[in-house]
């Protein structure tokens, strides 16, 4: 079971299986490519700003991003928990 970075708990690391690129513009996508976004990357959501958690910050590795939530949306994320709930 996989689940959408902006819907991923804080403090939860997870994988990244998938991303919609064509969901993205070119710009979000030039951007996410050059920060490192792949499947396999490892992830996490630190925590959102206080009113609609819009932007977020992710770390990926050891930088820390801040992303919008509809650019979240197009990330597919697994956590251990999740492939466990999953079974």
């Amino acid at each position: 079971m996989t689940l959408s970075l902006d819907q991923l708990p804080y403090h939860t690391p997870a994988t990244v299986t998938g991303i919609d690129w064509p969901a993205l513009s070119d710009s979000d996508a030039r951007r996410l490519r050059n920060l490192g976004f792949d499947q396999g990357v490892e992830v996490e959501a630190l925590h959102g700003a206080p009113f609609g958690r819009d932007p977020l910050a992710i770390r990926v590795g050891r930088m820390m991003i801040a992303m919008r939530r509809a650019q979240a949306r197009a990330v597919s994320v697994a956590t251990d928990t999740i492939a466990l709930a999953a079974e």
